[in-house]
């Protein structure tokens, strides 16, 4: 039986009418190995090309409404803010806040409280903080304090100073004091070191005496600037100078004269250190130019019971605030023949580790350590007191050599060294662990204590210290 026609799938679209039925199908099947031709009704995306143009146009529309329309009726987005908390010590907060606000008109994204603390027990209270995560983002700490913070400090970055930086920057003790394990520590805002009071008045009363550069000549003077009553008692010390009690400084002068000795504070049994003892004690045992029985050494010399000193600058402004009139200047510390060996002691600022603000703090103090803001804050201050804290960094230096206070500090800059036997640190630690054996020492030469019993008892307490602290081997 022969086959029925097969009708093809779809109809034929080329406009002719189709055959009559008794007429012959036309086969239009293509000889073998011939191209068969696709025309536009046999493909299916022309069916669906006006579902996907339409698509697309709307597609376009959505994007062009979001990415251009709506944006011009919203409001732009606001940056998310950073609060950033930074604790001080002895700078009034009248004066940040002025330098904070000129920050924050370049960085209106940043918010910074600054928490002026006291420094009673300021260390312990700062390391609970930090330990506890709740510590500020950004606060101060004394130069020798990196043995104890170094767990808490964050690395200073290269994006506020690469290594080659800081080191053109700063003085090169700063470089010393806040360098451990390839990183540094800490920015200094300021620098500071033991200076020579004079009484201006005391001096030109004794025409004939002049600033001492030397340590004999300095005794010689102070022996020869000293005043007794008729009973032998002095009424005016020639230098305060000899006793642990009312010396305000001793353990920095005394750092002071072992480091000028060539001698290692941390090796208390060596002859360069004993020898630095005992002519400390000379001015108070045998000349008698000082005595326990006067008032401690800043007080002295700012009621002219004192005519020399040594003391950092900042007693000074406390000075001046107890006797405004007092006729008084700032030399170099005296030296040994052959010596340049000044004495620093300062304080500088860190980022917390544990700050989740890390980038944003060191941004603010590489802020707060150039050049003009240095030179803003030391003015703002000098309307406030005697004069601002002395520049930290060395194309600074020049700029203040003149001025009768921070001039001597500047120019001992370059020569300075430091030792953790700082006064008035309140660090409850380190520093003041060390000062109370030495403080022992002193006292035990004074009353005639057996000089060998004596220094076993520095010796082992000193070392203890030290190993305590991560020190003794370094040192």
């Amino acid at each position: 039986m022969p086959d029925e026609p097969v009708e093809p799938p779809f109809p034929i679209t080329t406009g002719t009418p189709p055959p009559k039925a008794d007429q012959p199908r036309v086969e239009t099947t293509p000889p073998p190995g011939e191209p068969v031709a696709v025309t536009a009704a046999e493909s299916p995306l022309k069916r669906f090309l006006p579902f996907i143009i339409g698509f697309g146009v709307v597609l376009l529309l959505i994007l062009l409404v979001a990415k251009v329309i709506l944006p011009r009726f919203q409001k732009p987005k606001t940056p998310d803010v950073i609060s950033l908390t930074y604790w001080g010590l002895w700078e009034p907060e009248n004066l940040i806040t002025q330098i904070i606000d000129d920050y924050r008109k370049v960085h209106p994204d940043i918010t910074i409280q600054y928490v002026r603390q006291s420094p009673k027990d300021y260390r312990e209270r700062l390391q609970s903080s930090l330990a506890k995560g709740e510590g500020p983002d950004i606060f101060r700490w004394h130069n020798t304090w990196l043995s104890m913070l170094k767990n808490d400090l964050a690395p200073v970055p290269n994006e506020a100073y690469s290594g080659g930086e800081f080191d053109t920057a700063f003085f090169p003790i700063a470089k010393k004091d806040v360098y451990i394990s390839g990183s540094y520590f800490g920015i200094p805002l300021e620098f500071d070191a033991l200076a020579l009071y004079i009484n201006e008045d005391i001096f030109a009363q004794n025409p004939d005496t002049k600033v001492p550069t030397t340590w004999d000549n300095f005794r010689q003077i102070a022996f020869k600037l000293t005043q007794r009553d008729n009973r032998g008692q002095i009424t005016r010390g020639g230098a305060a100078m000899g006793t642990t009690n009312n010396v305000d400084h001793f353990s920095d002068i005394l750092g002071l004269m072992i480091l000028q000795n060539g001698g290692d504070p941390g090796k208390p049994g060596e002859e360069t250190v004993t020898a630095a003892l005992k002519f400390y004690t000379l001015f108070s045992k045998q000349d008698r130019s000082w005595s326990e029985a006067l008032p401690n050494s800043t007080l002295a010399f700012a009621t002219g019971k004192a005519a020399m000193m040594l003391a950092p600058s900042w007693r000074a402004i406390e000075i001046n605030q107890q006797n405004p009139k007092l006729n008084f200047k700032l030399y170099p510390v005296p030296q040994l023949p052959g010596t340049n060996v000044a004495w620093a002691t300062y304080w500088v600022e860190g980022v917390a580790k544990k700050s989740a603000k890390q980038a944003a703090a060191w941004e603010f103090l590489k802020y707060l350590s150039s050049p003009e803001v240095l030179a803003k804050m030391y003015q703002s201050a000098s309307q406030l007191r005697l004069f601002g804290e002395p520049y930290p960094r060395q194309e600074m230096m020049t700029q203040l050599q003149a001025d009768p206070y921070s001039g001597a500090i500047m120019t001992q800059a370059l020569s300075a060294r430091s030792w953790p036997m700082a006064a008035k640190t309140f660090d409850n630690g380190l520093n003041d662990r060390i000062i109370k054996y030495y403080e022992d020492a002193i006292n035990a030469y004074l009353a005639d204590q057996e000089e060998k019993q004596l220094l076993e008892a520095l010796t082992s307490g000193v070392t203890q210290v030290l190993s305590q602290y991560g020190l003794a081997a370094a040192r």
